[in-house]
């Protein structure tokens, strides 16, 4: 039975978008609440890690045990800078894979709600739109305009929240200038280089609806491999 404090300790996380997993033991009864960035360093602790990056609740035993791991995880969302057409490919089989998706591009020839139907589209600056939606661990930045001024802001905000995935289309060319401009805003190499760019696995992708399945399937791998890591890491990177 979960106690009152247990139980406002996991609307808590669900509230901050913070990944937890309710341990139960079946025989006893008692349930105690595991936070991402609490995952202990013993034989249980090992599979909370894995329920957490899986995502899938189950039972397990732990010394003659019956424990059941049921996980909780804030839903993941993807934020794409840029109404373009490999936007238009991607929305929809992210949607598919569980993903909630957010289009951002200021040129309102291309954020049209006829090209995005049904989905949140915003046509507005990056920055104006960053200043009120919050970017987490849980959130996959990708950014496709080839356009500074607008994937810019996206790609800086992203690396400041630790999204678990950041992605960037363009050239080795183009990419190498996009890590001059980010090394004078202050980022330091290692962040940087968390940048996926070229973007979307190596599979020979070719038109706008194959890249968008190689984009799709990078961010996926990127989701199950994550780094459990502590919660207050992003908001350090944040400050």
């Amino acid at each position: 039975m979960m106690d009152i404090a247990t139980l406002k300790a996991l609307n808590a996380a669900k509230r901050e978008r913070h990944g937890a997993v309710l341990v139960t033991d079946i025989a006893a009864g008692t349930s105690r609440l595991v936070a991402e960035d609490q995952v202990p360093a013993d034989a249980l602790g090992a599979d909370v890690a894995e329920r957490l990056l899986s995502g899938k609740s189950g039972m397990i035993e732990v010394d003659g045990r019956s424990v059941f791991l049921n996980v909780h995880l804030p839903p993941p969302r993807i934020v794409v800078i840029g109404a373009v057409h490999i936007s238009q490919a991607l929305a929809p089989m992210a949607a598919l894979a569980g993903f909630a998706v957010t289009i951002i591009d200021p040129r309102t020839a291309f954020a049209t709600p006829e090209r995005f139907a049904g989905l949140d589209l915003r046509a507005d600056w990056p920055d104006d739109v960053f200043a009120t939606m919050q970017l987490d661990r849980y959130s996959a930045m990708v950014a496709v305009t080839h356009d500074p001024k607008i994937d810019d802001p996206g790609l800086t905000a992203a690396l400041k929240a630790g999204c678990f995935y950041v992605g960037a289309l363009g050239s080795r060319k183009t990419h190498a200038k996009r890590v001059e401009r980010l090394a004078e805003a202050g980022f330091d190499a290692e962040t940087i280089a968390r940048i996926r760019a070229p973007i979307g696995l190596d599979i020979a992708a070719s038109t706008p609806a194959e890249i968008a399945v190689a984009i799709t399937a990078e961010i996926i791998q990127s989701l199950r491999r994550r780094s459990l890591v502590s919660a207050s890491t992003s908001d350090e990177a944040s400050a």
